[in-house]
């Protein structure tokens, strides 16, 4: 009996020292909790901070877009297809930039200036008076024409042929003494002799004789004809001093070429550019508008 009782005590004994040495497994302590809990806290920070790195804030804007997907995104904006196909080399505006209003216009106008089919520059005297030269800039244009001789260019220059009933167009409405002579001018065919006989100055220039009246150069139409070659039919004023037709034909070319009215050459003959030139001068300076060298014309570019 005793022996079965301390058969049965040490059978206890075991099976209690086995659940003993169990319980520690089963279950941890609470400090080891404790540390395993600030461990999984420590490896959960990193994640928070790259997740609030990668997450914006409110009311912080959102990453900007690589610039190719900016320009593509441009692209597809109204009106941003009228800048595809532009001059290489330009350089694209920056993202979100706004175009210049006048940034078009500007771009057209420089194309046109350097463009070979622009259209030629418009006189500077056009609708109000060009700056004339100063006095001594006058006297310098007289001086290089000091010994001036022109040529006969009909090519460039047609001749124009001899007509008794000829009259200058428009002379009738031009008012005043000083354009009597405009008025009444009608060509004349004489021999040599006739004008020799009436005239003291009598001279080829230009490729065909004038005579010389009382301030002005006529064509001397028969005088010589293998030597008729007049760019224009009518009186050419020079004032007293009986100065050359072509040295002071010359003389206004240049003048009115300094004030942009007259694009042609300096060649001393009255041919169509030039009277388009003096037109134009004599419009803008309120003259009347003749399209002849006449003496209110030669006054007011200082040359009388």
């Amino acid at each position: 009996m005793k022996r079965f009782t301390s058969l049965l005590i040490s059978c206890s004994l075991a099976l209690a020292g086995a659940a003993i040495a169990q319980q520690p497994e089963q279950q941890e302590s609470p400090a080891k909790k404790k540390g395993a809990a600030k461990t999984h806290a420590a490896e959960a920070k990193p994640q928070e901070t790259a997740a609030k790195q990668r997450a914006p804030s409110k009311g912080e804007k959102a990453e900007a877009r690589p610039k190719s997907e900016t320009t593509t995104a441009a692209s597809a904006t109204p009106g941003a297809k009228q800048q595809v196909g532009r001059t290489k080399g330009m350089k694209a505006p920056a993202a979100g930039a706004k175009a210049s209003p006048g940034a078009t216009t500007a771009t057209g106008a420089a194309t046109a200036a350097t463009s070979p089919t622009s259209p030629p520059k418009a006189r500077a005297g056009a609708g109000a008076a060009a700056k004339k030269p100063a006095p001594q800039q006058v006297q310098q244009i007289k001086a290089q024409h000091a010994t001036f001789r022109a040529q006969p260019k009909p090519e460039q220059v047609p001749s124009v042929t001899f007509n008794q009933t000829y009259r200058i167009q428009g002379s009738e409405q031009w008012q005043g003494p000083q354009y009597e002579v405009f008025r009444a001018y009608h060509p004349e065919w004489h021999d040599a002799g006739w004008y020799r006989s009436r005239y003291s100055r009598v001279e080829l220039i230009g490729g065909g004789y004038y005579y010389w009246n009382n301030g002005y150069w006529y064509p001397a139409w028969g005088y010589d004809p293998s030597a008729q070659y007049y760019a224009y039919d009518a009186p050419i004023y020079v004032g007293h001093r009986a100065e050359p037709p072509d040295r002071v034909i010359a003389d206004v070319q240049a003048e009115l070429q300094q004030m942009g009215y007259y694009r042609g050459e300096v060649d001393g003959l009255l041919g169509p550019l030039t009277r388009e030139a003096l037109t134009a001068y004599q419009s803008d300076q309120g003259l009347t508008a003749t399209a002849v060298i006449d003496q209110p014309t030669l006054e007011s570019l200082g040359l009388a």
